[in-house]
């Protein structure tokens, strides 16, 4: 397993969104939980690019890729979605 094997992506279009959620995400224990933008190639309208939290380890411990199904419920709540990265 590489050393980025096991992170989420949890992608949301509205900035505040992607840090109130980043916030519970470490409430819950999940870490770490690195909010950052997300611009696509050739993309030149900065109002239109996505905020991603990045999910390393579970509050279980172990690989956030294990909580995949409940990142993805959390940012559906917020009209985005989670993807293994």
């Amino acid at each position: 397993m590489s050393e980025s094997g096991g992170v989420v992506l949890v992608t949301l279009p509205d900035r505040e969104d992607a840090e109130e959620l980043a916030e519970q995400l470490l409430e819950q224990g999940y870490e770490p939980c690195r909010v950052h933008r997300d611009m696509l190639a050739g993309e030149d309208d900065a109002e239109d690019v996505d905020w991603v939290i990045e999910v390393g380890t579970g509050p279980h411990g172990g690989p956030a890729v294990f909580d995949e199904p409940h990142l993805a419920a959390l940012a559906e709540d917020y009209g985005g979605f989670a993807a293994a990265g």
